[in-house]
């Protein structure tokens, strides 16, 4: 069986991801550097495969990066007690859990305003408009560190 050896484009086709995003998982450390062809091409093995879909199926489940390179070490450590990625996983269920209940929030908080205004109308009338303009000096719904989403 022959060696994969893949240039960084076909792995980023491979994986579904953008070249950029696998330059940006080297130089955090997350991907190991690729060996460089006699041109200077990256070249990238099966073990850059399986590293880059463990990381983008993690990084799908809304994991940081630092979860992502805590879980890598551990990965690279097989024979260490998984006690600690199971605490992490706890963590980010806890995590998910209280994002949900400010998304909640956030819904009510939306639906609330979406009824301040029914019809058609000039938009100085409109209730929404309004709405938001008096809540300028109002905290918005509790996003927390989230901001869109990330944490």
């Amino acid at each position: 069986m022959s060696a994969i050896s893949l240039k960084i484009g076909e792995l980023a086709s491979h994986a579904g991801c953008p070249v950029e995003t696998i330059r940006y998982y080297e130089r955090e450390g997350l991907l190991p550097l690729a060996a460089r062809s006699q041109n200077n091409y990256r070249l990238y093995g099966q073990a850059h495969i399986e590293r880059l879909q463990f990381i983008r199926h993690c990084r799908s489940l809304d994991m940081t990066l630092d979860e992502v390179r805590r879980l890598l070490q551990f990965r690279d450590l097989p024979e260490d007690n998984c006690a600690e990625v199971n605490s992490l996983l706890d963590h980010h269920i806890e995590h998910v859990a209280d994002r949900i209940s400010e998304l909640k929030a956030l819904q009510i908080q939306l639906k609330q305003l979406r009824k301040q205004c029914q019809r058609s109308q000039a938009a100085k009338d409109c209730g929404i408009l309004q709405g938001l303009a008096s809540m300028e000096d109002e905290a918005p719904a509790n996003l927390g560190s989230h901001g869109g989403g990330v944490h």
